[in-house]
């Protein structure tokens, strides 16, 4: 074969592979509401039997191998709630809602590290503790996350967030406080914040022409992958574009810089669908998929969830990312969700590809509470386009 019509082939290779994948998200279907459903129940189901104590304390190895102890509240355990509420809404049974309000009666309803705390991380639990009272307006459920707000809201410090996470884990708290008291300044601060992060921190976090999110200031080109990409971490990306639905789906038609999120959200869903891997995954490495790429639940599900919740509210083409979507669910179905309800392919904390290593079907990862939190948030959007 001579050079030029080896070149071809490999051209003709290619772009066959092209139209096999993309043949392949085109022919799937959702599986029926009653299906995804069960599907969600069999996983929460799980988790609330391993842990019937939801104050009960947590306890991992660090990175040197030594036991830490932390409490419940902490993020990834807020991560959890914000799916079973989600859950919850589509599907409401008591027990969901009683172990819910014990978590927040676990905690007193504080934020974790009390009410002076700063750290996103901390403040997430107050997204849970919000929805609570919106349920019931007994005022303790509110009144110290509004508290740690309204400290933050008093000084003039707004660089914070200096990591990506932390728009996921704080900004739909000040949302809610805005829409729960109907005031412009959680969303002008939520806003300046936000700000920060996307533009000024580590010289802006956010790459305005590939529309994904660096995790923080140590990612920031010149730091190159080994195939010479930029430094797209999934989840990373996953916690900002679920941020940005949240945020959305929470304050008024009318709020202020509500432009600003929408726009962010319709670029990021452009850069994300083609990323997509022929079987539903995205790589924890996004554009690099020889640097631990491979599939993995967290960035799949919050990129699932974040479509999902844009079909439902006209604001992306159904036609375009549903089969993305569909994909997507049915992957996490087929390849992630054990018989028991365990779920396999939850990359553990860290803050980029080659962190918690190896990801696979049944390594249990450090936390396995916020990969079920984003299975749920998923599962409850994708629900609402299921048949």
């Amino acid at each position: 074969m001579k050079r030029g019509d080896n070149y071809i082939l490999i051209l003709a290779t290619a772009f066959l592979l092209m139209v096999m994948a993309s043949t392949n998200l085109q022919a799937q279907q959702l599986p029926a509401k009653k299906k995804i459903l069960a599907d969600m129940s069999l996983a929460n189901n799980y988790f609330m039997q391993k842990w019937p104590d939801p104050g009960a304390t947590v306890t991992v190895n660090d990175a040197k191998g030594k036991p830490v102890t932390r409490t419940s509240n902490l993020w990834t355990r807020a991560v959890y709630y914000e799916g079973l509420m989600a859950i919850y809404s589509i599907d409401p049974q008591k027990i969901e809602y009683d172990y819910a309000v014990d978590w927040g009666e676990k905690h007193q309803w504080s934020p974790r590290d009390a009410v002076n705390t700063r750290n996103a991380d901390n403040q997430a639990c107050g997204q849970t503790y919000i929805d609570l009272y919106q349920i019931d307006k007994k005022p303790e459920r509110i009144q110290k996350i509004k508290e740690s707000i309204d400290l933050m809201i008093a000084s003039d410090k707004i660089n914070d967030w200096t990591w990506v996470d932390a728009l996921q884990m704080g900004m739909p708290v000040f949302a809610k406080l805005g829409a729960v008291y109907n005031d412009n300044k959680y969303y002008e601060r939520m806003y300046q914040m936000y700000m920060h992060t996307k533009t000024v921190e580590g010289g802006g976090l956010y790459n305005t022409t590939e529309h994904l999110w660096w995790r923080d200031k140590d990612f920031v080109a010149p730091y190159k992958e080994p195939n010479g990409a930029n430094c797209y971490w999934s989840r990373g990306n996953g916690w900002a574009f679920a941020a940005l639905a949240r945020v959305l789906n929470t304050i008024p038609k009318n709020a202020p810089h509500r432009d600003e999120y929408l726009k962010t959200y319709l670029e990021m869903a452009k850069a994300i669908a083609p990323l997509q891997r022929p079987d539903g995954f995205w790589n924890v490495s996004l554009k690099d998929d020889t640097h631990f790429g491979g599939k993995e639940l967290t960035g799949t599900a919050l990129f699932a969830y974040g479509m999902a919740w844009g079909i439902n509210n006209g604001l992306l083409e159904k036609k375009e990312y549903l089969p993305v979507i569909t994909c997507a669910w049915n992957a996490l179905i087929k390849d992630s969700l054990h018989p028991e309800g365990f779920l396999g392919y939850v990359q553990g904390t860290g803050k980029q590809p080659s962190d918690s290593q190896p990801v696979t079907y049944t390594h249990m990862p450090d936390f396995e509470d916020y990969g079920l939190g984003c299975f749920l948030l998923a599962g409850s959007e994708i629900y609402k386009l299921a048949k």
